[in-house]
């Protein structure tokens, strides 16, 4: 099973309009695979449509089609997040002792159905909307669609792991801190979070009511497209709908965070992807560094400022009825917005109105900005371990958009070793969404992305990549240690030229130091793979002045790699001119 098996909503509905197959068939397939799935991650949902009754809208839809109607969204499945009213199904906003049962779908979700798409199931998310990570939930814990060890991202976890797991092609979820573009970014996929106001919220469960937005989860631009001419528009009945005027975009000055600006968590990964992203970005257009010390003040708002009150009056009664009910995280996070004054809540919207002045200021600057979607990502267990700090660290570059009322898309950028996905984040000022689509489509055909990963069906084995530079290569003294570990050999390759090679005095067998050093040269290295106990066994082993680090490669990218400490170099012939450790070996042999 993968992605790959699955069409898109384009393509269904082009082939079931083209008659070419029926909406009865597609969902058919659609079934097989959920069904399939079910044996990897249940728990990506929380409740599912009856067989028979989907068999019956797909029958009906096949009978518009057989009378000449031609349907937007003609026989295409589709998901939702289970905090939007669907008729037929409860909502829970992940928590049972909320749960209710809605008299009609929400606007937007209507209006996907009139167009001829069909709702299969309501999906998993962090309770209440409340974080970045797919951890929240009495429902289970979604995992990366990729490598089941790490978060799937949040808090529309499960309508991002339906997508990326082939199971629909399109999915709802919602965005209020970056709910829509991390889980994303995480699982190889285009969140798009609309301008507030472009899609209306009526029938959503509010997290905080002014800054929510319906958001959608497709594998390209075209389908992010096709739902957007659908849903978007101006609702009457919804206070917070708008009719937003189309703004143009034409992305030639790209703003983006200056480099001590930037966070990576120590994620060296994230930091060279991102920094190939710009590369392509800045072949089509000139990039503006930014001082984005106000766009972080405005992101502290959210959960350090006055909003926080908007999340404790989402919730306020079931705070007061049965507070057991909610998730401990999510209760540590929402109850202290019932302390809060009427005097903070309007300083706080003062200090956002100067914040925003300076925003429109930017846009007379740039014309997009091209962020990090986050600067890392963690395990599941990391984040169960240290559930709040962690998660505001994948909100370092989202949680400013909704406050300052922009418009995001987020974008695939690339995987780490682990299978997970990097991404970023294209974001402009409000009504910019069509422009920032295209924008985004551009970026995915010039940046030259590897095939998406295999999903993780079977769990994958954490494995640690390690470069070596003299006795453990191959036909080396100790090359023995690697191969009774079942290291798997990568490649050979070249550092970045920045290390000085030494050959150690009096070493048995003869062992080099490798020593970083801005006037070294590159040196030949080769590199394999270990599971994380093998490698953690070698590591047990490697005696000083030898230590094991992180070493850069030729390409920028890191793995982890024999170093020494300054005591290698005493007495120590200095042979980085012949740039690598064979080099050496054969001289001496002559």
């Amino acid at each position: 099973m993968s992605q790959r098996e699955s069409k898109g909503a384009a393509q269904i509905s082009a082939a079931v309009n083209g008659g070419e197959t029926t909406a009865l068939a597609v969902l058919d397939e659609t079934l097989a695979r959920i069904e399939a799935y079910d044996a990897v991650q249940p728990q990506i949902w929380i409740s599912r449509a009856p067989a028979e009754r989907l068999r019956a809208q797909a029958k009906g839809i096949d009978a518009r089609i057989a009378a000449g109607d031609s349907l937007a969204l003609a026989g295409v499945p589709f998901a939702v997040k289970d905090n939007i009213d669907v008729d037929g199904f409860e909502t829970t906003a992940g928590c049972p002792a909320f749960a209710y049962t809605p008299a009609h779908s929400a606007y937007v979700v209507a209006q996907l159905e009139a167009a001829g798409a069909l709702c299969v199931g309501k999906t998993n998310l962090d309770q209440f909307a409340t974080g970045l990570v797919g951890t929240r939930s009495p429902f289970g814990i979604p995992a990366n669609a990729y490598n089941r060890a790490y978060v799937s991202g949040g808090s529309s976890s499960g309508s991002a792991i339906a997508v990326a797991a082939g199971l629909v092609p399109f999915a709802l979820g919602t965005d209020t801190a970056g709910s829509g573009r991390v889980p994303a970014a995480f699982n190889h996929l285009i969140g798009y979070k609309p301008s507030k106001g472009r899609l209306s919220t009526r029938g959503l469960v509010p997290a905080c009511r002014t800054l929510d937005c319906i958001s959608v989860f497709t594998h390209d631009t075209t389908d992010a497209r096709l739902v957007d001419r659908v849903v978007a528009g101006f609702d009457p009945n919804d206070p917070y709908s708008r009719a937003l005027p189309e703004r143009l975009l034409e992305p030639h000055r790209i703003g983006v965070p200056m480099p001590g600006q930037c966070n990576w968590f120590g994620d060296a990964a994230s930091q060279r992807l991102y920094e190939k992203a710009l590369a392509v970005l800045a072949e089509r257009a000139t990039l503006i560094e930014l001082d984005i010390g106000y766009l972080q003040e405005a992101a502290a708002l959210l959960y350090n400022g006055p909003w926080v009150a908007e999340r404790t009056a989402a919730l306020l009664d079931l705070l007061e009825r049965d507070p057991d009910a909610i998730d401990p995280t999510v209760r540590k996070v929402v109850e202290p917005g019932a302390e809060i004054s009427a005097v903070a809540a309007f300083e706080g919207q003062y200090r956002l109105a100067a914040l925003q002045r300076e925003a429109e200021a930017m846009w007379e600057r740039v014309d997009m900005l091209a962020f990090p979607t986050t600067g890392t990502i963690y395990r599941i267990a990391e984040l169960l371990a240290e559930p709040v700090a962690l998660n505001s660290n994948l909100g370092f570059y989202t949680n400013f958009v909704n406050l300052l009322d922009m418009a995001a898309v987020a974008v695939p950028a690339g995987q780490r070793d682990n299978g997970t996905g990097f991404g970023i984040t294209l974001i402009g000022p409000a009504g910019s969404d069509s422009g920032l689509l295209e924008a985004a489509e551009d970026y995915c055909a010039a940046a030259g992305l590897p095939a998406t990963p295999a999903l993780d069906l079977e769990g994958k084995m954490e494995t640690v990549k390690l470069a070596v530079v003299g006795a453990h290569l191959k036909d080396m003294p100790l090359h023995w240690q690697l191969t009774s570990r079942h290291a798997t050999f990568v490649g050979s390759f070249q550092t970045a030229a920045t290390y000085r090679l030494y050959a150690m005095a009096d070493s048995i067998p003869p062992k080099p130091a490798l020593v970083h050093s801005d006037d070294g040269g590159a040196i030949a290295v080769e590199v394999y793979e270990l599971d994380v106990g093998a490698f953690g066994s070698f590591v047990s082993e490697v005696p000083a002045p030898l230590a094991i680090g992180t070493v850069t490669l030729e390409d920028g990218s890191t793995v982890k790699g024999f170093v020494a400490e300054p005591r290698a170099t005493v007495g120590a012939e200095d042979i980085t001119a012949l740039a690598g450790w064979r080099a050496y070996i054969a001289r001496e042999a002559v």
